[in-house]
C-alpha cells in the first residue's frame, strides 16, 4: 500500500458517514426492489428516465447537504498527502452532488475537481472506465493505484480495473476477503496502517 502513489475513493459510506436509505429511494422513485438505482433507471424508457433522473438529483442534494465525513477520513488525507499521493474520487452521484459533499463534509481542498467524476464522466461503477479515466489523467499504470471503497460496486469497479482495492465495511459481504486486499472497519485502519511503514 505505501508504494501507490495515486488512491482513488469512493464518497458516499468511505468518505462519509453512511446514511442513504436506498430501499427508500428505489420506492420514492417508483423503482423495482431488488435492483440497483442507476441499472434501474438505464431500463427505462429516455423520457420516463430523465424525470426520475431529476427526482433522483434532489434526494442526493438533500443527503450531500447533511453528509459527515467518515471516522478517520480528515486523517487518512492529511497522511496521504504528507506523503506526496494524488487522490481521486469515483462516485455514482453527479459530479456536482460529489463536489459539494466534499464540501460539506471539509474534504474538498484534498480533491482536483477534474479528478472527481461521476456518473456523467465515465459510466457508472462496476464498469472500470471511471478507474481507467484516472489513471490516464494521472499518467500512471495500475501498479500504482489503490482503491478505496464500501461496496461491491467498488469492489468490482477494482478488480475489473485490475487495482487492488480496501473495502472500508465493518459487516463486508461473504466472499470479500478473498477479493480485497484489505478490508477494514474504518479509515483509522488504513492510517494505521500508513504510519506503521513510517516506521
Amino acid at each position: 500500500m505505501r508504494d501507490r502513489t495515486h488512491w482513488i475513493f469512493d464518497l458516499d459510506g468511505t468518505l462519509t458517514v453512511a446514511v442513504h436509505d436506498y430501499a427508500q429511494m428505489r420506492r420514492d422513485l417508483g423503482l423495482p426492489e431488488a435492483m440497483a438505482i442507476l441499472e434501474a433507471i438505464a431500463l427505462l424508457a429516455p423520457d420516463h428516465a430523465a424525470e426520475v433522473h431529476h427526482k433522483l438529483d434532489a434526494i442526493e442534494r438533500h443527503y450531500a447537504d447533511i453528509a459527515t465525513p467518515a471516522a478517520g477520513a480528515s486523517d487518512l488525507l492529511d497522511a496521504l498527502k504528507a506523503r506526496g499521493v494524488t487522490v481521486g474520487i469515483l462516485t455514482r452521484n453527479r459530479r456536482s452532488i460529489a463536489l459539494r459533499t466534499l464540501e460539506v463534509i471539509g474534504l474538498a481542498h484534498h480533491f482536483d475537481p477534474a479528478h472527481v467524476l461521476g456518473r456523467h464522466e465515465a459510466p457508472f461503477k462496476p464498469d472500470p472506465a471511471g478507474v481507467h479515466h484516472l489513471l490516464s489523467a494521472w499518467s500512471i499504470d495500475r501498479e500504482r493505484a489503490w482503491f478505496v471503497g464500501d461496496s461491491r460496486h467498488d469492489l468490482e469497479a477494482a478488480e475489473n480495473a485490475g487495482v487492488p482495492v480496501a473495502i472500508v465495511n465493518p459487516t463486508p459481504s461473504p466472499g470479500w476477503s478473498g477479493r480485497a486486499a484489505r478490508i477494514v472497519d474504518d479509515l483509522h485502519a488504513l492510517v494505521a496502517e500508513l504510519e506503521a511503514t513510517d516506521g
